[in-house]
């Protein structure tokens, strides 16, 4: 499956707040007669925001900060020093300033929206074993690897995705509900309501390729002994808003969490450009959050996307932003694909049945750490059978790509349970199959080539260190 379908935000509906949220002094204190608090006007609609303060920011200031803005605090996440607002006052942005404070709903919102589209998907009922319509199983050797072990149940593989069906027979061993929470406010919900999937199969479909039992029905996941979480980080409109991703990030390293499988990009921009005010608080934030879990011992996997674009030389984004009118913009190496393109985070592009690179698969040299099955829908069954609220589906995509390096890595946490994140990241990098750039990148025939493959046979744009081996990770 692709990455989730991105559709122009509606318009949201005006929530009026009663009263001005300016901050109210301390007892006994005189209130200062110079500057005047300002004066907070509700005209609507209410805006969340992410806002970044400076590192070692108390949480104190930062609400006090935020409340003299004519804002209420969501969340404050001490360890990174950002949180996550809300106001209806059109100032709050100008108060705390362009350089510190963005709100993705706000951008939606001045552009022009429509309906969401109708998911035509077509969903299979359970009928049987469907492991034999596992190529992509095959192709990186989990079957041999579950000769030796299937993973271990102290390994929890976090889903930030739309939510994982929890009644699914394939998914009900492996998920935690205990673990899993919703992140739609920016502010984790652990009530099932919050973390289960509503308008979308994607996340249930990822969670099948990591962890589906092995229990001779159905299909099997890479891992199926670990366990996963179920963490929403995907509204019902289909977006991966900033707050959501930091959100989510912080969960997983509260709950000590193994690794992280991030099938998405963040909105509203494929390219988040570090030299744009909104962007660059963007930016901010998600690197700080990624930082914070890999210091937890949280190892981020994420999808390179599927634009088929050179992440290393991007040149041009057509694509953004994807909740409203899309405008062409060039972009340098300073606009990057997050979370896929921050440091420690495990990049990965997709491979079809033959070990080449699909065609919608985003790739750069330095970008991509790995490669793994996200199939090719131009042959039958081509793409990646996984599981889907109410049975099974087939899905092509980076998406369905890393939740395999992600399944892997969690069999090498399984066998190697003292390696920290950094070290983990490297042991998927050093199992992988070498896979030389391929000497004819004619994908359609036309006699043109559709991309070019730089580096070297170890470590190139294509497949970076290569094609994850389930079976090398657990021997080697």
């Amino acid at each position: 499956m692709p990455l989730p379908h991105r559709t122009r935000a509606a318009a949201m509906t005006a929530l009026l707040v009663a009263g001005c949220l300016a901050a109210s002094l301390p007892a006994g204190a005189e209130p200062d007669p110079a500057p005047a608090a300002p004066s907070c006007i509700q005209p609507g609609p209410l805006l969340r925001y992410l806002v970044v303060f400076p590192q070692a920011t108390p949480a104190e200031s930062a609400n006090s900060e935020i409340t003299g803005a004519c804002g209420l605090t969501t969340v404050y996440y001490p360890q990174i020093s950002v949180a996550v607002a809300t106001s209806p006052d059109p100032r709050f942005l100008d108060r705390i300033g362009p350089q510190r404070a963005y709100s993705a709903q706000a951008e939606g919102i001045a552009k022009r929206s429509v309906k969401r589209k109708k998911d035509d998907t077509e969903l299979f009922r359970p009928s049987g074993v469907r492991s034999a319509e596992q190529w992509d199983m095959n192709l990186i050797n989990a079957p041999a690897a579950h000769e030796i072990t299937t993973g271990s149940k102290s390994v929890v593989v976090g889903v930030l995705d739309s939510g994982v069906d929890a009644r699914h027979p394939d998914l009900v061993a492996a998920l935690a509900p205990e673990l899993s929470a919703g992140c739609l406010t920016g502010k984790p919900d652990t009530s099932p309501s919050a973390w289960t999937p509503t308008t979308s199969p994607h996340g249930t479909h990822v969670a099948g390729t990591i962890a589906a039992a092995d229990d001779g029905r159905g299909t099997t996941g890479v891992a199926p002994g670990v366990r996963i979480a179920s963490v929403k980080v995907v509204d019902d409109e289909g977006f991966i808003y900033p707050e959501y991703a930091v959100c989510g990030f912080m969960w997983a390293a509260a709950q000590q969490m193994t690794i992280t499988n991030n099938s998405y990009f963040i909105d509203p921009y494929l390219f988040t450009c570090q030299d744009e005010p909104g962007q660059r608080v963007v930016y901010e934030a998600v690197r700080r959050a990624v930082d914070y879990a890999t210091s937890r011992n949280v190892l981020t996997v994420a999808a390179a996307g599927n634009a088929a674009a050179d992440l290393s030389r991007p040149g041009r984004d057509s694509m953004s932003p994807t909740n409203g009118d899309a405008q062409t913009r060039p972009v340098d190496s300073t606009c990057v694909v997050l979370p896929a393109q921050l440091k420690n985070v495990v990049g990965v592009s997709a491979v079809d049945s033959t070990k080449t690179k699909a065609g919608y698969s985003s790739y750069g040299l330095g970008a991509i750490d790995v490669t793994a099955p996200g199939g090719d829908s131009r042959t039958p069954n081509g793409c990646v059978l996984s599981t889907v609220p109410s049975g099974y589906d087939y899905s092509c995509g980076t998406s369905m790509a890393t939740p395999h390096a992600a399944g892997v890595a969690a069999l090498i946490a399984s066998v190697h349970p003292e390696t920290d994140a950094v070290s983990l990241g490297r042991k998927l990098n050093a199992q992988a199959q070498t896979l030389a750039c391929p000497a004819d990148y004619d994908l359609n025939g036309t006699g043109v080539q559709d991309a070019f493959c730089t580096g070297y046979s170890e470590y190139n744009s294509f497949y970076g260190h290569g094609l994850v081996d389930a079976r090398a990770a657990v021997t080697k």
